[in-house]
């Protein structure tokens, strides 16, 4: 039994108080917490998940809120805390913690016991193995137990599983926690990566797609960096700091990995290992193809742009009233649609795909729509042609470099149905992998088209996101250059498709049977792309 007063160096050896923290360090106190432990405190979910980088001070928080929670009352909602690490060391330095912020946060005196703890087998025998724990005066209690999943069948409190990519089975000791929710217990899994099978990161997909409700804490080593690590590594270590020490420190820390470049991205920047190639397989993508659904294109000759500006605009209305107002018309008003576009303006195609979502939340496509050497303003006028004809309607449009033209008009003519994206790795991150997802679970319908196969099979891990890389070209059916164009845009789809708004209202019928928010036969005045939306109120459904 170890007393409350005790310091690192009354202890037993290998027993650590609290990692060796100052004696009088306060968590508590001005700028010793950085802003994503502090947010890490300020997440109450019953389930939470730590995508985290090496020593960006997760378990630091994370016992601190463990302290705090054990130390209430039950009818303030306290409760016990399990602690499961990846090594008996791992436990040592987590009770370490917890005791030294009851002391100094909560005022309580506290011991930490390390104790025999009657592990039970697959088998239904028993061994005693060694634990530790910290018994607070409310009751409860923080225990530090090993990985075993049978150690914790039957438990009730809380639950953090840590390093949780390098226990032998994660699964396990997920399914054996999953029970405690049943009477207001709470699970929370942190970890560093440890490969892009690993049980882990198929978690952490799972929680991007929604398939599990975990909410995610995304933390590399560089966000704590920026949050002010290296300040607190000089605040314990009693240096002054300074820009050029921490430049220095975290090349010194980064080169120490020497060659071993995927071990430092994913120790450190959160990348599994392993993770370079393709996000998809061809079966995996030919299994979720239907033959009949329509292709559109548009291809243009470079003497276009320089026509009359009203022939452009007609030579745009002929075409959307051609190829689109047959596909268009056919659309059920009942069922939500979603387009994401993916803008281009030479070389490569602007693609936009409507997305339906069926009563069982398939997102079929109705319509694939390529543009190419089409000018910026018929761009519009056919983007806004498609847009104003879909029902109960939700999109996202390409607003990176030349596309944020067309992105912003869109956006101020439909409102928050209708959101810009700047393509970017942090926007791939949390996006692309629901859309993953989405081909192992077949719930989403694509085009069955040589040159949709080959887009998807562009999508690769690329520094640890899924996106098409930036050089990949290959050439189409059509002899034109792709760049992975329409799954671009079904990523974009998709992700319109997850919101939560969007926008429902009443439209009534025109006299000649057309929807009144396209164009009428002798309305010239005005811009036929500027129809008005109809009588349609904007809102959440």
């Amino acid at each position: 039994m170890i007393g409350p007063d005790a310091t690192s160096d009354h202890l037993p050896e290998g027993l650590q108080f609290g990692g060796e923290l100052p004696p009088d360090l306060d968590p508590l106190a001005e700028g010793i917490l950085m802003k994503h432990q502090r947010e890490w405190l300020e997440d109450d979910s019953d389930l939470k998940l730590g995508e985290k980088g090496r020593r960006t001070g997760i378990t630091f928080a994370e016992a601190l809120d463990d302290a705090l929670l054990a130390a209430k009352a039950r009818s303030a909602g306290g409760m016990n805390v399990f602690y499961i690490g990846d090594t008996k060391d791992k436990g040592r330095e987590f009770v370490g913690y917890v005791a030294h912020f009851a002391r100094i946060v909560g005022g309580e005196l506290v011991s930490i016991e390390e104790y025999m703890f009657e592990d039970q087998q697959a088998d239904g025998s028993t061994r005693l193995i060694s634990a530790f724990r910290v018994q607070f005066a409310s009751g409860f209690r923080v225990e530090a137990l090993s990985s075993r999943p049978e150690n914790i069948r039957g438990l009730q409190g809380k639950v953090v599983i840590d390093e949780a990519a390098f226990h032998k089975n994660v699964r396990e000791v997920l399914d054996a926690v999953n029970a405690l929710l049943i009477w207001g217990g709470k699970i929370v899994v942190i970890s560093t990566h440890n490969g892009v099978l690993n049980p882990f990161n198929e978690l952490i997909l799972e929680a991007k797609a929604g398939k599990v409700p975990f909410k995610l804490h995304f933390i590399p080593f560089q966000k704590a960096i920026d949050n002010g690590l290296y300040r607190r590594v000089c605040l314990q270590q009693r240096k002054t700091w300074t820009k050029d020490g921490e430049i220095e420190w975290e090349r010194t820390i980064r080169s120490s990995y020497g060659v071993r470049t995927s071990a430092m991205q994913q120790e450190l920047d959160c990348i599994p290992a392993e993770s370079e190639g393709a996000a998809l397989t061809r079966v995996q993508i030919e299994s979720c193809m239907a033959a009949d659904i329509p292709i559109v294109r548009w291809v243009l000759p470079d003497s276009f742009k320089n026509e009359p500006e009203e022939a452009r605009k007609a030579a745009a209305k002929d075409f959307c009233d051609r190829e689109l107002q047959p596909i268009l018309e056919k659309l059920d008003p009942n069922l939500r649609h979603v387009f994401g576009e993916d803008f281009a303006r030479t070389g490569d195609a602007a693609d936009t795909l409507v997305l339906e979502i069926g009563s069982d939340l398939t997102r079929r496509a109705v319509l694939l729509l390529e543009l190419r050497n089409v000018p910026f303003d018929q761009q519009r006028d056919v983007l806004f042609y498609v847009i104003d004809r879909l029902p109960r309607r939700g999109g996202r449009l390409d607003a990176t470099g030349n596309g944020a033209y067309i992105a912003e008009a869109a956006a101020l003519r439909y409102g928050a149905c209708v959101v810009e994206v700047k393509l970017s790795a942090e926007w791939y991150r949390l996006n692309s992998p629901p859309y993953i997802e989405a081909f192992s679970d077949r719930t989403v319908l694509l085009p069955k088209h040589d040159d949709v196969l080959r887009d998807h099979q562009a999508l690769s891990y690329v520094g640890g996101v899924i996106k098409v890389p930036d050089n990949y070209r290959f050439k189409g059916t059509d002899g034109f250059p792709r760049h992975g164009d329409s799954a671009i845009a079904g990523i974009l789809a998709y992700a319109a498709s997850r919101a939560d708004y969007w926008e429902a209202g009443y439209r009534s019928p025109s006299t000649d049977g057309a929807r009144d928010d396209g164009p009428s036969d002798d309305d010239e005045a005005r811009d036929w792309w500027r129809q008005p939306l109809g009588a349609g109120l904007r809102g959440g459904l």
